[in-house]
């Protein structure tokens, strides 16, 4: 990471590996909304990150398919700070809650919805996760405005 980057740190280590079969489940969910239009997918999606931002993520489905997926092909275990994940987990929540909202409005979605898959795909096949790069600018924006 660019050490000019902040990024929320919390201590609490998690499987880097478990995160980014998440984030193919993400994009796979994702894909298939875009393709179906089927409204329970951003339902699911809006549900999964709520679990998994406000500390409730044992409960989440998709984390839970990813721990399966971890333990039965005994993928290795790579360390790495949680809270950039929560806070991105937080920008996916509103994601899927302004893909819901879209959609129930009957707008379209292309836009909020390809986002969403192009940040999924970053975490989940190259390890990128754009949560720093939000909360670097977020943090300054924040601070130059005070």
């Amino acid at each position: 990471m660019e050490s000019n980057l902040l990024c929320p740190v919390d201590g609490v280590q998690i499987n880097e590996t478990k995160v980014r079969l998440t984030a193919g489940f993400i994009l796979l969910i994702t894909l298939v909304y875009l393709l179906t239009g089927w409204v329970l997918l951003p339902v699911l999606l809006l549900a999964d990150f709520g679990l998994r931002s406000f500390h409730v993520g044992e409960y989440s489905p998709l984390g839970n398919g990813a721990s399966w997926i971890v333990k039965v092909l005994r993928l290795p275990y790579k360390a790495t700070d949680q809270a950039p994940k929560r806070f991105a987990a937080r920008i996916g929540f509103g994601f899927s809650l302004l893909i819901l909202s879209l959609d129930l409005a009957h707008r379209s979605t292309l836009l909020p919805a390809s986002i969403l898959a192009v940040f999924a795909a970053l975490e989940s096949f190259f390890g990128f996760c754009a949560g720093c790069y939000v909360y670097t600018f977020y943090v300054r924006l924040f601070s130059r405005a005070a």
